[in-house]
């Protein structure tokens, strides 16, 4: 069997400055953003964890991109597609999204910092939500009546 020795025996001089100075490096050219933990803490701050998370499935060009006021997003999950179009109106965000398959789900966004709005798909599937806050989002779609209720949640945006 091998004797690996302590931790730090196996190092040569030098190796932990050289290690200290990459340490200092990637904080300088490429640091975690300043609101990182803020961010994860809100993605599974969820009140229900038995979800099931949408992926991406296609963003046009200009959705995300600073000082674009408009752009679509596409996220799916197993045998639902959620499109959302955003709209930037002022400081705030209006969300015109639609449910495939359609029906009458309940739909929430979360905004951190700012709360939940609530609001109900129509028979077709469509929705709107007005005066949605600038912040890291994300939409919550309640499928299923109370006894089988399904919940999917998309990825974080942020507006």
């Amino acid at each position: 069997m091998n004797d690996l020795g302590t931790p730090g025996e196996m190092t040569s001089p030098g190796d932990e400055e050289l290690l200290a100075d990459i340490g200092r490096f990637m904080d300088e050219l490429d640091p975690p953003p300043g609101d990182l933990v803020q961010r994860v803490q809100f993605a599974l701050a969820l009140e229900n964890l038995d979800v099931e998370v949408a992926r991406w499935e296609r963003m046009d060009a200009t959705a995300g991109v600073r000082g674009s006021d408009t752009g679509t997003i596409t996220f799916t999950v197993s045998d639902l597609t959620v499109m959302i179009n955003l709209t930037k109106i002022g400081k705030k965000h209006r969300i015109d999204g639609w449910l495939v398959p359609a029906g009458e789900y309940g739909v929430e966004v979360r905004v951190a910092e700012h709360g939940t709005s609530s609001t109900t798909a129509d028979e077709g599937g469509r929705f709107v939500l007005d005066n949605v806050p600038q912040g890291t989002t994300q939409i919550v779609i309640h499928l299923g009546d109370v006894t089988c209720r399904r919940t999917v949640v998309t990825p974080t945006v942020v507006l």
